[in-house]
């Protein structure tokens, strides 16, 4: 067994009298004859530089600090709906999600783990070109993100809500967060859409290199609500956040989801982490430090997975 880890403190603790020897009753569920989660681990996050690949890596820590069985790899994707798609058809274990491309997409709907956090519409335009609305990107070069990610799922619906009278002659480029930031820092576009948890690293390092503007949004959630269903919000995005204008955009839950065939000790195990190993997590990005057990069994229109949900009722003792 290896030193320091979460199997052996769990072991000696409850070598040591059980309850006596745990500080809660929710602790002493780890005392209970569960099998510790065992080989691939393979977490379908986003590009190098969004907020899932970075709780991914912290996510892939925790495991492997926890669970020596466990064999994580954090896997760089397009993001949400080819997480989601990756999930199903087995080729990762897990998987990052925003809650509206299970709604309306036609994707199989996997089991949820928890809810996560919120994500935030990001519309980021250059400070020195003059763009202030979603009107102004008529006919100009705009980033909806890549093919299979959640950005691109509520860009375009956005786009559709508000009609082409409002955006007519908008030339679609599909880039991701990463590539999208060198593209409007040259003036290759006019403006991206990202889809992330605050702060999303890549617009942030942008913003020590250009001039930046974020694009309200906010005045268009009513529009999305009436036509995609209420998994969609207004949050404003703060000045602290990238040291810019505040605005208020749309807003959309996001989930960590896996197949319902998954062991139910590994959900249980994985759940664990999400909610016991927020400082590995928050290390890895600050969106963790908004994880919580109250809000985490809010997955509709998904399920939870029996070894997620036995996880809170145990965390309810």
């Amino acid at each position: 067994m290896r030193k320091g880890s979460g199997v052996e403190r769990r072991a000696l603790l409850c070598a040591a009298g059980g309850a006596a020897a745990l500080s809660s009753l929710a602790a002493l569920s780890r005392c209970d004859q569960h099998a510790e989660p065992r080989g691939r681990l393979r977490i379908a996050t986003g590009p190098r530089g969004g907020v899932y690949y970075r709780l991914g890596e912290g996510l892939a820590e925790a495991a492997a600090q926890e669970y020596p069985g466990l064999r994580p790899a954090v896997l760089v994707t397009a993001a949400s709906a080819t997480n989601v798609t990756l999930v199903d058809a087995g080729q990762a274990e897990v998987g990052f999600t925003q809650a509206d491309v299970l709604i309306g997409t036609g994707l199989v709907k996997p089991l949820a783990l928890a809810r996560l956090h919120e994500d935030y519409l990001h519309l980021v335009v250059r400070a020195d070109g003059g763009l202030r609305s979603l009107s102004d990107l008529r006919g100009r070069p705009v980033s909806l993100g890549p093919a299979g990610s959640g950005t691109e799922v509520t860009a375009e619906r956005l786009l559709s809500a508000v009609g082409t009278r409002t955006v007519p002659g908008l030339t679609r480029v599909a880039l991701n967060v990463d590539a999208a930031a060198t593209a409007l820092a040259r003036g290759d576009i006019a403006a991206f859409f990202f889809s992330g948890g605050l702060p999303v690293t890549a617009i942030a390092s942008l913003r020590t290199n250009v001039r930046i503007r974020l694009i309200n949004l906010g005045q268009y959630v009513a529009l999305l609500r009436h036509a995609y269903g209420e998994v969609y919000a207004e949050r404003g995005i703060p000045a602290s956040t990238y040291g810019v204008e505040p605005v208020v955009t749309v807003g959309v839950p996001n989930y960590l989801v896996v197949a319902a065939a998954m062991a139910d000790d590994t959900a249980y195990g994985l759940t664990r982490l999400l909610m016991e190993r927020r400082d590995t997590l928050a290390a890895a990005h600050p969106a963790a430090q908004r994880f919580n057990r109250r809000s985490a069994i809010d997955t509709a229109p998904l399920s939870l997975h029996p070894g997620a949900a036995r996880y809170f009722r145990d965390s309810e003792r």
